[in-house]
């Protein structure tokens, strides 16, 4: 089994997005036994509330569903227990080093670092343009998903 678990700031907006995006394309290729997504947050600001509007708004729009989702907090334990360790931007990455020390395993990376063109992932927080960051995520889980498989 390869466990995935994405960051970001809150675990509102891009993470959860990048869960269910990922868990979707993963179903939908019939590999849910081989591969589990999850998300959390790198600080407390949000913890317990459902995914952003805008976010569980534009997955819906694809058919893909947040019900249950809160945000919960990245523990340092995290380390151990997930093979990949995915942040949403730089600031999100200088955290995770912070939280789990020496990255020894080679497992924290940036999303769109899997793809051609890497960059951040964008902020729908500060933006509220749910569609460039639904771009990003999906172009970044499609690439990590091709470098799963490719292992």
């Amino acid at each position: 089994m390869t466990r995935i678990l994405f960051l970001c700031h809150g675990n509102i907006c891009r993470s959860p997005m990048a869960e269910f995006v990922m868990r979707d394309l993963v179903r939908r290729k019939g590999l849910s036994n081989q591969i589990e997504t999850a998300s959390a947050a790198l600080h407390r600001d949000a913890l317990g509330w459902p995914p952003h509007e805008g976010t569980r708004k534009k997955l819906a729009q694809q058919g893909i569903y947040t019900d249950g989702k809160v945000a919960v907090l990245a523990c340092r334990q995290d380390y151990d227990k997930y093979d990949y360790l995915i942040g949403m931007d730089r600031e999100n990455l200088s955290d995770m080093h912070r939280l789990f020390g020496e990255d020894r395993a080679g497992k924290i990376h940036l999303l769109l670092d899997f793809t051609d063109h890497p960059r951040d992932v964008a902020d729908p927080w500060y933006t509220d343009d749910f569609d460039a960051t639904w771009q990003d995520v999906n172009e970044g889980c499609a690439a990590l998903l091709t470098h799963i498989l490719a292992k």
